[in-house]
């Protein structure tokens, strides 16, 4: 059957969004937004605009028919504004932010880890199996509105941060496939999707707002993360194009962030007044500033926000606690310890507190915004020239707040000559990556302007050094560029290297290294040595190959090939430089390293 719509779906690390479009619709698309329904409370199913990626896990005597949705009964867990709604109260049974666990290649994101320090009676889930449950339920919601065009039939976009490396890229097709997904479903990083949604609103007008030579930015705060693009305009032939030069690391620091330091500003509030919080308060506390921050960093917001946590010591069972936030004093707070004034020079502080750290998710120690994105420029600028914006298109929840676009402006412009410009854009931060998304599909299928990139990184196999064995000590380690930075979609190249022996037998690992900014690098390029703010490590590569009777060795010698699949997927092969045999390197995210 062939595909009646496009679908961008935005997995979001606080909220999934879906956005459509007929394929046959003309000239434009006219892209709309999916009501999703879900449970938000008991036995109540509500059409919401998005689903919050939030699971509870209920206790069993909790099972029944009060977490029915419309296409499915005896549900076990529930998805969505319930689920996080339950995060204030059951913390301990709610899984979040499965998006960021995702890329943490530190822990094995197959492995039933969430909720993170949960008690042993919950039944925890992966990060893997969370991601799938989000889409699952959001496929339902569309088979249900379109019962006879099913989702997996139509022409989907699911969007990545950039800043996802290939193992958290491979994680992500993975649950997807395993959700429902078509196979041809296309991967699209989401400061691209936030551009194509601005091309969407502008239609043949934005020629006329970019002109040759201006470097866009786009600054992407949601909930959990901060992703940070740069895309350059150039003149090709007499024609503007869209080229991305530049992303960032994988930055967790975001809206959530904010809810905290407003819950550490109303809990002083509380001592105050004699009330010590407990640790089921303070996390209730933390949703209930969400809600605050919000409301006074609102346009035409109130000047003081009230603050009720519910009573649960023996003065105050059965009673609550409240207090106001003023507007002030939450704006100073999130300004200025978010966006603070800082100059180009000035980069995040990596200095930790203590030498013990506790394991979970790699928060950055620094969450002032404004210090990563100078890193940003700095790290792509070109001969020791930090690069600068003309203009800069905001996305995410977090700008929703004239504060908070208006500090980030101010402080790109004092790095600039001329003042930093924004891009016009809708008001409606928290569906433009499913919009762009979709319009991205659409334009694929129709002709339209596309954003030229490639891959985002250049990436890198380690191969130990021959030679003689030193008792103690490991072999010397090289890396190998296998993928250039912006090797295109659809194209593979042959890596010109050594010969490297792929063992037989036994399965065979190779180290995995990705890098942002070297970006001269070319493919059978290698590296004797380089620093960790240079490559960064992630999950190792592995094949395992049965014996051969015919080989005399227990080695096959190989080449690496690589590919970068018209999906967007990377993919690394071993070539036999014996025989036409080939092997395609997979992920090892299950080992520790």
């Amino acid at each position: 059957m062939a595909a009646a719509f496009v679908i961008g779906i935005d997995l979001g690390t606080t909220n999934t969004v879906v956005a459509y479009a007929r394929i046959d619709d003309t000239d434009v698309p006219q892209i709309q937004q999916l009501a999703i329904p879900q449970l938000t409370a008991p036995g109540t199913v509500e059409s919401l605009p998005s689903l919050p990626s939030f699971i509870y896990l209920p206790p069993s005597h909790e099972s029944g028919n009060a977490f029915d949705l419309p296409w499915q009964t005896g549900m076990e867990f529930v998805a969505g504004q319930m689920a996080r709604n339950q995060s204030a109260e059951m913390p301990e049974r709610s899984v979040g932010a499965a998006k960021s666990w995702l890329a943490h290649s530190r822990v094995d994101r197959h492995a039933p880890i969430l909720p993170w320090n949960a008690p042993e009676e919950v039944d925890k889930i992966s990060p893997v199996e969370a991601s799938r449950r989000y889409l699952e339920h959001v496929i339902a919601a569309w088979n249900e509105a379109f019962p006879d065009t099913p989702l997996i039939d139509q022409q989907v976009v699911l969007t990545v941060p950039a800043s996802f490396d290939a193992s958290a890229r491979e994680l992500t097709r993975e649950a997807a496939l395993s959700a429902g997904l078509p196979a041809n479903f296309v991967l699209l990083e989401e400061p691209q999707a936030a551009v194509y949604a601005w091309l969407d609103r502008e239609g043949d007008q934005w020629r006329e707002e970019l002109r040759p030579g201006d470097q866009l930015l786009v600054c992407d705060v949601g909930g959990g993360t901060t992703d940070l693009s740069l895309i350059g305009v150039v003149d090709q032939g007499g024609e503007l194009s869209l080229q991305r030069v530049a992303v960032g690391n994988h930055l967790l620091v975001g809206g959530d962030n904010m809810d905290l330091a407003v819950a550490h500003l109303a809990a002083t509030q509380f001592a105050e007044k004699g009330v010590s919080l407990d640790a089921w308060q303070s996390v209730s506390l933390w949703h209930a500033c969400r809600a605050a921050k919000e409301s006074l960093l609102a346009e035409n917001g109130p000047e003081t926000h009230p603050v009720t946590v519910l009573g649960r010591g023996s003065k105050l069972i059965g009673g609550t606690v409240n207090i106001d936030l003023e507007r002030q004093a939450v704006v100073d707070l999130l300004v200025n310890g978010f966006f603070p004034q800082c100059d180009l020079a000035d980069h995040p502080s990596r200095q930790r507190q203590s030498g013990f750290v506790q394991l979970g998710l790699p928060f950055e120690s620094d969450t002032a915004i404004t210090r990563h994105v100078a890193q940003f420029l700095t790290d792509h600028g070109v001969d020791g020239t930090p690069a600068i914006p003309s203009r800069v298109l905001f996305n995410g929840g977090v700008f929703r707040a004239d504060y908070l676009r208006e500090r980030m402006l101010k402080v790109l412009s004092h790095w600039n000559a001329d003042p930093v410009q924004t891009l016009n854009q809708s008001s409606d931060l928290d569906s433009a990556v499913a919009r762009g998304a979709a319009y991205y599909g659409w334009a694929k299928c129709n002709g339209g302007i596309r954003i030229r990139g490639g891959t985002a990184r250049s990436y890198y196999v380690g191969v130990e050094t021959s030679g003689l064995a030193i008792p103690g000590a490991p072999r010397p380690l090289r890396a190998v560029c296998v993928v250039p930075f912006g090797m295109e979609e659809g194209s593979q190249t042959d890596v010109p290297s050594a010969e490297v022996g792929l063992v037989l037998g036994e399965s065979v690992h190779f180290r995995f290294f990705s890098s942002s900014t070297r970006k001269q690098d070319q493919p059978g390029d290698t590296l004797d040595r380089w620093s960790d703010d240079e490559l960064q490590e992630t999950d190792s590569l592995e094949a395992e190959l049965p014996p051969d009777d015919k080989l005399d060795d227990d080695y096959v010698p190989v080449r690496f090939q690589s590919r970068v699949t018209e999906l967007g997927m990377f993919e690394l092969w071993c070539v036999s430089t014996q025989t036409d045999q080939r092997w395609k390197l997979e992920f090892s995210v299950r080992e520790e390293r």
